[in-house]
């Protein structure tokens, strides 16, 4: 990044797009010198619907700071937070015979299992690539092991990937504003290193973060990003089921969690709704300890599908860890975020923590931080290897 030159960084999400220019001075100071959110036009359900939409909505404001900063901008970093990814995990290994284990061994490792995951992901392009785990005969090694004497050595990688029609969309987008992508970073990512370096001390945890319509769980272990998953729904589907079963409005539902923090033991059986809630249709005897359980029950089973059932996580799980909770609604927030903790730890003994979504600037430093810097855990091919070595590549990873 060159001195008091701005730079733009563009997140895409479920709702807006985000524009931050920053620049970086002498003293190695990074400043957010101008900021637009817009909403994300041209983009529906994790998908591109008009191209021609989104760019409109790009130029626009890449103008406006263009003209605020007199400055016209030629690359850009896109963090994107809204579109279907998957990872992948595998390991390769180096037989030593009690030799040394050298740059190359790893380099070359690594470049294979990179060979491995491209021949049978064709369909999609790797964004992230992360030395998950490094074993010296049979031992966890924190570092990699070069020069230490062994006998056999194992190295597992985490891939993280897009679908290859998403990233020719953003390709296309950028490039129909002159603008040259310099790389893609997951906001997952991004998040996972921020409290990783507000939390010296932590470096394996699973970050859940619930909105309106999508849920995500995260896991980092050991500082390496090793899995990911994305639900499609949110706080809003505990609103349905209130509306659905109490016959109310979602106006109404929403007037009453809007008093003061509820507890379901303050309401007896028979404690009915207010006449001064229903500001829309015909007044209705509604108990208020029902639509607390109806919130409860809901809570317990999207809990159950994303943590305590979810057989995707289940090996993950056989390790504590510190659980990271954002729950965006304010409403469900304040009213069931107890319920949400006691759910978590009906089946296990983890550590949960409720904590805030990040501030757009403090979330674009740590993207500009991992940009210019990089990430411990994050892997870098050092070499290509041609496709003529195939055979022999698979021969030596799988036997």
């Amino acid at each position: 990044m060159e001195i008091d030159h701005p730079n733009l960084f563009i997140e895409i999400n479920e709702k807006n797009y985000i524009f931050v220019a920053v620049t970086y001075d002498e003293n190695q100071n990074l400043k957010v010198v101008e900021k637009i959110t817009a909403p994300s036009v041209g983009i529906d359900k994790n998908k591109f619907i008009s191209i021609d939409q989104a760019s409109e909505e790009i130029k626009k404001n890449i103008a406006i700071i263009e003209k605020k900063l007199n400055y016209i901008f030629k690359d850009v970093t896109v963090v994107i937070d809204n579109f279907d990814y998957s990872c992948i995990n595998i390991s390769g290994f180096k037989k030593l015979n009690g030799s040394q284990v050298l740059k190359d061994n790893i380099s070359y490792i690594l470049n294979s299992l990179k060979l491995a995951v491209t021949e049978n992901e064709k369909q999609k392009t790797i964004l992230h690539i992360f030395n998950s785990k490094s074993i010296l005969d049979g031992i966890n090694v924190e570092n990699l092991p070069i020069g230490l004497f062994g006998d056999f050595y194992s190295h597992e990688l985490t891939f993280f990937l897009i679908e290859n029609n998403d990233l020719k969309n953003i390709q296309k987008l950028f490039n129909k504003n002159n603008l040259n992508i310099k790389k893609i970073i997951l906001k997952s990512f991004g998040e996972g290193a921020q409290l990783i370096n507000q939390n010296k001390d932590i470096e394996t945890f699973l970050k859940i973060k619930i909105s309106e319509n999508i849920l995500s769980i995260h896991f980092f272990e050991n500082a390496s990003f090793r899995y990911s998953e994305y639900f499609n729904f949110g706080t809003n589907i505990i609103f349905r089921d209130i509306e659905k079963i109490c016959s109310l409005e979602n106006e109404t539902i929403r007037k009453f969690l809007s008093n003061s923090l509820l507890d379901k033991k303050s309401f007896n059986e028979n404690e009915i709704l207010e006449d001064n809630y229903f500001t829309k249709g015909s007044f209705r005897k509604i108990r208020k300890k029902l639509i607390l359980d109806i919130a409860n029950a809901r809570i317990n089973e999207i809990v159950d599908i994303i943590f305590n059932n979810n057989i995707n996580i289940k090996s993950l799980k056989r390790n504590k860890f510190k659980i990271y909770l954002t729950i965006k609604d304010k409403q469900i927030l304040e009213n069931f975020k107890e319920s949400f903790k006691s759910y978590f730890l009906k089946n296990s003994n983890f550590e949960i923590y409720l904590i805030n979504d990040s501030e757009i600037d403090e979330s674009i430093m740590n993207v500009v931080n991992l940009s210019i810097y990089g990430w411990k855990k994050e892997a870098i091919p050092t070499t290509k290897i041609k496709n003529s070595l195939i055979t022999r590549i698979f021969k030596s990873l799988f036997g």
